[in-house]
């Protein structure tokens, strides 16, 4: 019986082709030796014996919003919205968006009446509408067609 196993699993058994290489071989015959520098997102990491610092390491959306802290810029947008009135269906407070769905976080007028209600505001609604005190928000979406997409 174990001579009988041993024939199937070597019969099932895969053997590495002649033809398998690095894939870094591929990279540099295409190159002509040279590497192509690396992507914006990507930090160039940190020098032999040195610990890598937040700009040497970040990668992503940490990295755009980490360079544009370097530069003094908010990239997220992330100041509250300057409640100077009530929001109503006439007068309602315009909040912008670059996605046609987005979280309010409602504190009531005058600012902090009531706790944070959380309000799923679309672009598909004209007016999303706060439970608590009334306030009326409208989302403006300032996206494009090609942004709205689902994965």
């Amino acid at each position: 019986m174990l001579s009988s196993l041993r024939t199937v699993v070597a019969r099932t058994t895969v053997r590495p082709s002649t033809s398998i290489r690095a894939f870094s071989a591929g990279a540099r015959a295409l190159g002509g030796g040279h590497h192509a520098p690396p992507p914006a997102n990507v930090g160039e990491g940190a020098k032999a014996g040195e610990v890598a610092t937040d700009e040497n390491q970040s990668t992503g959306l940490e990295r755009f919003q980490l360079m544009g802290q370097m530069k003094g810029v908010d990239v997220f947008n992330m100041e509250p919205l300057q409640m100077t009135k009530q929001g109503t269906t006439k007068d309602p407070i315009i909040v912008p968006s670059f996605s046609r769905h987005r979280s309010i976080g409602c504190t009531g007028f005058p600012a902090d009446s009531h706790d944070t209600i959380w309000l799923a505001a679309s672009a598909d609604r004209e007016f999303n509408r706060c439970p608590e005190c009334g306030n009326v928000y409208k989302l403006d979406y300032q996206g494009g067609p090609e942004e709205d997409h689902h994965h």
